[in-house]
């Protein structure tokens, strides 16, 4: 099990998602203080920590966001990765009135139909 530092701040995506990777691409672009640290999910680092978190690595339907000792799955986990980006990206945070097993549903719809719908790389998005 790996130790996490307190005061750690990461994502864990999934690197051949299209989606998930033009999502990193687009965190890269936006300056987030702290900044996150971003890992694929592919990564021995990535598998390891969605496997402490009890996320299955082999068909994960989520990505994984560790702030200060926050854990966030799903929905909860799209809505704060947005928020910290600041400015008017916070006013996402309107989602949250939303209940969450139905923006959950929704994020999972959309998690199980990735590769479907939006493709896939044929090599793991390793972020900069």
């Amino acid at each position: 099990m790996q130790q996490l530092d307190s005061n750690a701040r990461i994502i864990v995506f999934d690197g051949i998602c299209n989606v998930c990777s033009g999502g990193v691409r687009f965190l890269e672009r936006h300056r987030i203080e702290p900044p996150f640290k971003l890992i694929p999910m592919q990564s021995t680092e990535g598998k390891g920590l969605l496997e402490q978190f009890g996320i299955d690595t082999e068909d994960p339907t989520t990505f994984l966001v560790l702030d200060r000792g926050l854990v966030l799955t799903q929905s909860d986990a799209s809505i704060h990765v947005m928020t910290a980006i600041g400015g008017r990206w916070r006013l996402v945070v309107v989602a949250r009135v939303i209940p969450r097993p139905c923006r959950d549903w929704l994020y999972r719809l959309l998690a199980r139909n990735r590769y479907r719908w939006f493709g896939r790389r044929s090599t793991c998005y390793l972020p900069q």
